[in-house]
């Protein structure tokens, strides 16, 4: 097999799998064709989370636009695009003169455009024999091949008159997405005109804005999701009584004007390091550490806005969770992540106020009322529909119009999906043991089968590996999935993937006799890594061999040094434990880290 025969193919279009590829054409030392493959056309270079016809554009980011770039080491990319790049000949009032600021909203429905023209610069800026192929189908099936796998792409074909084709490649990225969770509180009105069961879908937008102003309202939620609905609402000057409904009755908070990102360095949390004593104990000691980590963070950090105290708590004890987790036994820690797991997602991220004080507002005026209890049952009550939800004091709900918001599925044996019913068949893929949510990968990001070693070519993006970010990186809540996340696993997936197949890198493990040496020739790696041009690039290249001379002249392999300096150059790319802004100035790459901060592991956190 020649250089130009490597091919890899990327399941899903959407922002996992448009990164992915952006990262493949970047870090490409050698000939690669990257297949990009999606089953709704629409979604391409978008998915659920931005895709237009599924988002008004009063869907705003629910962080600071600034924090939105797909670039972890350039943060400001997104708002400079915004600003200087991006067509705004169909945009309406008051976006089409809006000057976007870090700190400041953005409506979701633009990232599409933002994301297409950085995959199409990086197309152009690729190394001569790279190439980008975008296809429309669903990928059903991958079968072993020698060493290579045979993807079975539905919908697409190369030859006229069939409905399929199958496409050898040599690494298959799976990045499908969130995947939603079906409401069986309302399988009798699925169907049903009155009621929305995806309002992130075109049809579901126009149920939203069809309705008359004084209709009353059921949103199954209370946090980003159904806040994006009813503002949708709100702002259309809708006067009917909204009720939001959930388990938790929890309500988002609301960013402080100007607000920017830290990562604190706090003490870890005290809970009794030699043994496990009970699910209770462990919550009960961990409230105790939480208070007093929030009142340590409000008198040492007095800059440190009240609403925000506690996401720096819960950011700077991420690199102590992993080892606390892992004296849980599986049950317990299924049941507490069940338990609490809407408390750690409103705990770790806010939103901005564009979404939050309108329906703040609305909440204090009595137009919105939050009902805390369990959606049991849905039914039709002759037009309208009856909400039967459990609690306290149990209660039925009339409405004119539900809206379900009732989130993605984790457990990936019940998805509805082609893809991973065959991935789980075939032992591609199996469930994630400790959490049961997503499944098992390596810390690349491959898949492991049964047996706990790789399974094939295959690696996964995104929420799949929401059950390994919390037991491997402590990250809980929506920062198992969300956009730092699909971030990080973009650049750690890509280099990974080419590391295993480009001819330069060899795959034995050496140890370097020189670490001054090899510390500098991974700063420039990463800057070669993070180039956005071919020039630069291959600048930056022929500045690492250089670098390595030392080394390989002391007879470090070639090829394995080459591996392990891009390994640890990758490593670095992903630090969770500074800011992005303050991780550009650290590698060299520019940018004040005493300037604007931003949390290294906030982002976008994607409707659930």
């Amino acid at each position: 097999m020649g250089s130009s025969d490597r091919t890899v193919v990327v399941v899903g279009a959407g922002l996992g799998g448009t990164a992915t590829a952006l990262r493949l054409l970047q870090f490409a030392r050698e000939p690669l064709r990257v297949v990009l493959v999606e089953r709704r056309p629409e979604y391409r270079n978008a998915g659920v989370a931005y895709h237009r016809a599924g988002n008004h554009w009063h869907h705003v980011f629910n962080i600071q636009a600034g924090r939105m770039a797909v670039f972890r080491e350039d943060v400001d990319d997104f708002v400079a695009w915004a600003n200087h790049e991006a067509d705004r000949a169909d945009w309406p009032d008051p976006w089409r003169e809006h000057v976007f600021t870090e700190s400041g909203p953005a409506p979701r429905r633009i990232y599409p455009d933002y994301l297409a023209d950085r995959l199409a610069a990086a197309v152009r800026e690729a190394p001569p024999g790279t190439s980008l192929a975008q296809a429309d189908g669903e990928v059903v099936d991958v079968e072993p091949e020698g060493d290579r796998l045979a993807v079975t792409i539905e919908g697409f074909s190369l030859h006229p008159n069939e409905k399929r084709t199958v496409l050898t490649a040599d690494h298959v990225v799976v990045a499908t997405g969130l995947e939603k969770r079906r409401p069986v509180f309302a399988d009798a009105v699925l169907d049903h005109p009155a009621f929305v069961r995806d309002p992130y879908s075109h049809h579901g937008i126009e149920q939203l804005l069809a309705l008359p102003p004084d209709a009353e309202v059921a949103v199954v939620g209370t946090l980003l999701s159904a806040y994006d609905s009813a503002a949708l609402l709100l702002r259309r000057g809708h006067t009917g009584r909204i009720h939001m409904i959930s388990r938790s009755g929890l309500t988002l908070r609301t960013y402080p004007t100007d607000h920017r990102h830290r990562v604190l360095t706090l003490p870890p949390p005290e809970l009794r390091a030699d043994r496990y004593e009970g699910r209770e104990a462990l919550v009960r000691r961990f409230q105790a550490e939480w208070a007093r980590a929030c009142a340590a963070v409000a008198r040492d950090h007095p800059d440190v806005s009240p609403v925000v105290v506690t996401e720096r708590v819960s950011k700077s004890w991420e690199p102590y969770l992993p080892e606390i987790l892992r004296r849980v036994p599986s049950a317990d820690l299924r049941a507490l992540l069940d338990s609490y797991g809407s408390l750690l997602a409103t705990l770790r991220v806010s939103a901005v106020a564009y979404t939050t004080e309108i329906v703040d507002e609305a909440m204090r005026d009595g137009r919105i009322a939050v009902t805390t209890g369990k959606v049991e049952r849905i039914e039709d009550a002759g037009g309208r529909l009856a909400v039967s939800v459990s609690g306290a004091t149990p209660k039925t709900i009339e409405a004119d119009l539900v809206i379900s918001n009732f989130g993605r599925e984790s457990d990936y044996a019940r998805v509805d999906s082609a893809l991973w019913s065959t991935l789980l068949r075939k032992g591609f893929a199996v469930p994630h043991a400790r959490t049961g949510r997503g499944v098992e990968v390596d810390g690349d990001g491959t898949l492991l089968g049964a047996d706990g070693r790789p399974a094939g070519p295959l690696s996964v993006i995104g929420s799949p590996r929401e059950g390994d970010e919390i037991v491997r990186n402590g990250r809980t809540g929506a920062f198992t999935f969300n956009l730092a996340a699909i971030k990080n696993h973009s650049v750690g997936v890509a280099a990974a993937v080419l590391r295993r197949l480009e001819s330069c890198y060899d795959q034995a493990e050496v140890e370097v006799p020189d670490p001054a040496a090899f510390q500098r020739s991974v700063m420039l790696e990463v800057r070669r890594m993070a180039a956005r041009t071919r020039h630069e690039r291959e600048a930056f290249a022929e500045q690492v061999e250089t670098c390595m001379g030392a080394l390989r002249r002391a007879g470090v392999p070639e090829r394995a040094l080459r591996r392990a300096v891009n390994a640890a150059a990758t490593e670095k790319l992903n630090d969770l434990s500074v800011t992005p802004r303050e991780l550009r100035a650290l590698l060299g790459l520019g940018g004040d880290p005493s300037g604007s901060r931003e949390d290294a592991a906030s982002a976008d956190r994607l409707p659930a």
